[in-house]
């Protein structure tokens, strides 16, 4: 029996998705609920899975494509037919699978990512030992073969030679023809469908909202100590790192508490105050910045806070986050330190109305109690819709994030 393998029911408000990858090639056996390939939509990837036992028998759709809600990607041959198919087959036939197999790397469909790791290094796909399901070549493999292909000047040179000669078979007159290495290349790629979500979001943000953004420097001298003293008691006791997100969030909310207007949103003529502290944590991705939601951020202990942060990172790398881990939002914190930034000016996440920026840690001579000591210092950053928020409780509320931090007592005592 024939069963059409279709597009599943996109979330809410996503109308398209694109054909990432495909993990089954024609012929391939594929198990009930087994992974066939990967949407990517502007805020996800979904996988899309097999309904029933059986064979892949053909795929009507290619890596790239755009598909929508029901459009069919593949027919899938179920049950004892599938099997019986198999068992037909002269034995000739049957070994042609092995040989597909034996060089995977070039005969089966690859995903964009390695496509263009290939195309932008000019490697053979042929060349490269593939390690995914089904003998698919994984942008691991292409990154694992140019970290162990060693550097030879040779093998350079070889390459320059050869293109000249060639060049020389198709045009014997040309004289001097520039070498392969000396060309000036230009790619051009579709944008994937996060990236120009987030760059649709972005353009929203400037023309909709009237940011500012203040600034501030705060001494991590007190934070650290507390860390270090606790850190290895905390990491045994709750099996998760101390990092400095959980302080910084729980900051985050004392100062939203203070300053309430910070947490609201504009909705037209009309200023919505939220009553609840949902925190979107900004985290990169291969697919690049996504921003999942810490939910009632206030009601959450400290080793909470770090492990559902180092979850959301891990399935951010892994593209399992779902829409539930993405929608809402009050406020949000992202950090650029993580790549080594010192001040930064983040935009907003609308319809959220403030955003917080850290950067980077760097011990700075300061005067503390008319003394010159060395303290790790960061600065802070503050954008916000200036249309709701003044300057006065920008300031404030930025303030008030620098005396916690700088008397990390003041979360326990809520003062």
């Amino acid at each position: 029996m024939s069963i059409e393998i279709k597009v599943p029911a996109l979330p809410e408000s996503v109308t398209e998705a694109t054909l990432a990858e495909w993990h089954k090639a024609e012929g391939d056996s594929v198990s009930r609920d087994e992974n066939l390939a990967d949407l990517e939509t502007d805020k996800v990837v979904l996988e899309v899975p097999a309904t029933d036992n059986g064979t892949l028998v053909k795929l009507l759709v290619q890596p790239g494509d755009t598909v929508s809600a029901g459009d069919v990607l593949a027919v899938l041959e179920a049950g004892d037919a599938a099997s019986k198919k198999t068992q037909d087959k002269p034995a000739a036939s049957k070994s042609e699978p092995k040989q597909d197999d034996a060089k995977p790397a070039a005969d089966v469909q690859q995903s964009p990512a390695v496509r263009r790791l290939l195309e932008e290094h000019d490697l053979n796909a042929s060349d490269i030992e593939a390690t995914g399901k089904g003998g698919r070549l994984t942008k691991a493999d292409v990154e694992k073969h140019l970290k162990s292909a060693p550097s030879k000047p040779e093998a350079s040179a070889k390459p320059a030679a050869e293109s000249k000669a060639a060049v020389g078979d198709r045009d014997a007159g040309a004289v001097g023809a520039a070498p392969a290495q000396d060309e000036r290349i230009e790619q051009r790629v579709p944008m994937t469908r996060i990236r120009a979500r987030i760059a649709e979001r972005l353009i929203e943000a400037q023309q909709s909202a009237a940011m500012l953004t203040t600034f501030n420097e705060v001494d991590l001298h007190a934070l650290d100590k507390l860390r270090k003293q606790y850190r290895d008691v905390f990491e045994k006791s709750h099996n998760v790192r101390l990092g400095y997100m959980s302080f910084f969030v729980r900051a985050v909310v004392e100062a939203l508490k203070r300053y309430p207007i910070v947490n609201a949103s504009v909705d037209g003529n009309d200023i919505i105050y939220h009553g609840y502290y949902d925190i979107g944590i900004a985290v990169s991705s291969p697919r690049g910045l996504v921003v999942p939601i810490l939910r009632d951020a206030d009601k959450l202990s400290f080793a909470e806070v770090e492990s559902s942060i180092r979850e959301f990172g891990s399935r951010a790398k892994d593209n399992k986050l779902t829409m539930d881990d993405l929608l809402g939002g009050t406020f949000s914190i992202t950090n650029g330190g993580v790549f080594g930034s010192m001040m930064s000016t983040p935009i907003l996440n609308p319809p959220q109305s403030a955003i917080l920026g850290m950067h980077g840690i760097t011990k700075k001579p300061v005067v503390v109690d008319d003394e010159i000591v060395i303290r790790p210092m960061m600065y802070l950053a503050l954008t916000y819709d200036h249309r709701i928020i003044d300057g006065r409780e920008a300031v404030l509320f930025l303030r008030t994030i620098k005396e916690v931090l700088e008397d990390p007592a003041r979360m326990l005592l809520e003062i």
